[in-house]
């Protein structure tokens, strides 16, 4: 009740005291700052993906803007050397415009990217958007490009059947547990059962030449697979952690330290507000812990 308050009130709220909590969890609003952070990291031995903040683009103008800012990203990547990759979001790229002409942009990064040897995550959304982002990925992989990967969400009652059925591309999956708020008809909503799907979607990517990346923060997830990466012996090569930047960085550094291969999410941009502001009210119940950062309650 009290979380759901907050959000109400959210917009009274002023940018500034908003960004008190954000600064934590985003890189800045240029690339610049992406690239800082990502240098940073790379000194105590991570990797990190990065993110041109913007989504549910409804203009073709811009939507060729967001892409002009991927290339950017792409460039800056190879200018520094980076141990990064580009991750994208289908409606920043027109999904929400037209399908082929979001296809065409995408191929359009995937195409620069390839040349210069570098890899580009296709971001889930929320469920109106899942058949189509796969339907892109697999488009992309006929035509050659096999530096592309796709996310499959724990929470989701299709994942299986959806990792099965491009199964013959043995793909580069990250895997979380979902973050947008689904229909009980088409989601798990309890928290048990989200965990149990994710431990068999992991095991069955490991069990048939996927790539996971292992994206959580949840402590049981990641407890269960580094028992599972020991018990069977997988190489290193095999799979990464993944998490957010500014979560549980203690955790993250430990996963480093004994050995295991970790990337962090690196998002940047003018979009920071909107950003922030919208994963609040997809998930209230993080309202009440924000409040508590903000002002220093334990």
């Amino acid at each position: 009740m009290i979380n759901e308050l907050i959000i109400k009130t959210l917009p009274l709220v002023p940018k500034s005291l908003v960004y008190v909590f954000a600064k934590k969890y985003i890189a800045g609003e240029t690339l610049d700052d992406a690239v800082r952070v990502t240098k940073e990291f790379a000194q105590l031995g991570g990797m990190t993906t990065i993110d041109v903040l913007g989504e549910f683009v409804r203009s073709r103008e811009r939507a060729l803007q967001e892409r002009e800012e991927c290339v950017k990203v792409i460039d800056a990547i190879v200018k520094h050397n980076l141990p990064t990759y580009l991750s994208i979001k289908p409606t920043s790229l027109g999904l929400d415009v037209d399908f082929d002409f979001c296809y065409e942009n995408i191929k359009y990064l995937g195409t620069i990217a390839k040349e210069k040897g570098i890899f580009i995550r296709i971001d889930m959304e929320n469920s109106p958007y899942t058949t189509n982002t796969l339907k892109i990925y697999k488009m992309l992989r006929e035509e050659g490009f096999d530096n592309f990967g796709f996310v499959i969400q724990a929470y989701m009652k299709r994942s299986m059947d959806d990792l099965k059925n491009l199964a013959e591309y043995k793909p580069n999956v990250r895997l979380c547990k979902g973050i947008y708020v689904e229909s009980e008809t088409i989601a798990y909503k309890d928290k048990e059962k989200i965990r149990d799907n994710y431990k068999e979607l992991l095991v069955y990517m490991f069990e048939n030449g996927y790539y996971p990346a292992i994206a959580t923060h949840d402590e049981p997830l990641i407890k269960f697979a580094e028992d599972y990466i020991k018990k069977n012996s997988i190489d290193k090569s095999r799979y990464e952690f993944q998490m957010l930047l500014g979560v549980r960085e203690y955790r993250r550094d430990e996963l480093l330290k004994v050995g295991h291969n970790v990337r962090i999410y690196v998002p940047f941009g003018e979009d920071w507000y909107g950003y922030s502001t919208r994963r609040l009210k997809e998930n209230p119940q993080i309202a009440g812990h924000i409040v508590k950062a903000i002002f220093g309650i334990s």
